[in-house]
């Protein structure tokens, strides 16, 4: 196992800042996901990390030993590291067990040994049934799952995953999800895993490193990013969300162009932005609830009604909730809203275009 310690890295590319000051600390056995829209630079954290790209500015060490700074750069292949791609990457006129004794087979490790862990390893990817296959005779979930036990064999301190699901269907994407954390977890390995996807995000790790623009929105556990966003944009890049406009004052908030208030008790006054979260939403009886709009949408989906009440002026939230207990619902019908709980940010005064932190 190891720990990677990154320090003020920065990475441009000619003009374009990539990475701004990128600061974090990854522990020991910790499987944490870099996660962020396409292009905010998570994947080319993974490769300084990896040793495929010389950061601008800034070091990263792996157990306090340096292994990328201003004076030292250690080789990717001299790191201890095992990497996944999108792309499976396997050898198409290998067998399985050939592909994944590889990285063993060029550094002149005896037969026995191979066998020994690539044996073990094929049956925690369960593949060892499948050892004498070529990879054109794999399924694409099978295939990711060679290039991972390629990955695991050769028993790295440091396990990188740039994207490894995105290329599989929605139900082999959930099967792995549970596959990988498992190998994790009975290996005790570190693992940095990069995607867009905040579901695999949510899923599978320890802490979450939301990224936008080069720089870290906020880090911390799955339930701490999605309770407590740090602002509107990991708001809105983790789970559903809408928001509204308001000014904040004497216990309540204003929302603005609908007439229509919230009560709060925060510590924040003057102009908000206030989002509410589709599932902290309820039916409620005429006079009891605070928010009533026209239902504009209704979509019943088995397991729960999904639709969105315009409170007037434009406005409108998003209702996930319990089907039952909407017998009747259809667009047009008048509804009251019982808020749970919702977020409340700060907003500049006179920022009407504050979605653009959103892009």
């Amino acid at each position: 196992m190891a720990s990677v310690t990154i320090q003020h890295v920065t990475k441009a590319f000619g003009t374009a800042v990539v990475l701004d000051d990128f600061n974090a600390t990854f522990e020991n056995g910790e499987f944490v996901t870099l996660l962020g829209p396409s292009g905010c630079g998570k994947t080319t954290m993974l490769r300084i990390i990896a040793g495929f790209e010389k950061p601008t500015a800034g070091s990263v060490l792996f157990d306090e030993r340096a292994v990328s700074s201003g004076k030292v750069f250690v080789q990717p292949e001299k790191r201890d590291i095992g990497m996944v791609f999108q792309s499976y990457a396997v050898w198409p006129h290998m067998t399985v067990y050939d592909n994944v004794a590889y990285p063993l087979t060029i550094k002149k490790v005896d037969k026995a040994t191979v066998r020994k862990k690539v044996e073990r390893v094929l049956q925690a990817v369960h593949l060892m049934q499948y050892a004498q296959r070529i990879p054109s005779q794999l399924s694409g979930g099978q295939q990711q799952r060679v290039a991972l036990a390629r990955a695991l064999v050769a028993e790295p301190a440091l396990l990188l995953l740039d994207e490894p699901l995105s290329n599989l269907d929605a139900k082999l994407r959930e099967s792995m999800r549970f596959e990988i954390k498992e190998i994790q977890r009975e290996y005790g390995i570190t693992v940095v895993y990069v995607t867009h996807d905040q579901t695999e995000a949510m899923a599978m790790s320890d802490r979450i490193v939301i990224i936008n623009r080069g720089v870290i929105q906020q880090v911390g556990t799955p339930r701490e990013i999605y309770t407590n966003p740090a602002n509107p944009f990991v708001a809105d890049f983790v789970g559903k969300i809408e928001f509204l406009e308001g000014v904040a004052g004497d216990g309540r908030i204003e929302l603005d162009g609908c007439g229509q208030t919230l009560p709060y008790a925060g510590p924040l006054s003057g102009p908000v932005i206030v989002g509410i979260r589709p599932e902290q939403v309820q039916y409620a009886a005429e006079g009891e609830g605070d928010l009533h709009g026209t239902v504009r949408t209704h979509f019943y989906l088995g397991d729960v009604d999904d639709c969105r009440v315009d409170l007037g002026g434009g406005k409108e939230v998003r209702v996930i909730a319990d089907p039952y207990a909407s017998t009747g619902l259809a667009a047009g019908k008048t509804l009251h809203l019982k808020v749970r709980h919702f977020h409340v940010f700060p907003r500049a005064e006179g920022d009407a275009d504050f979605r653009k932190i959103l892009t």
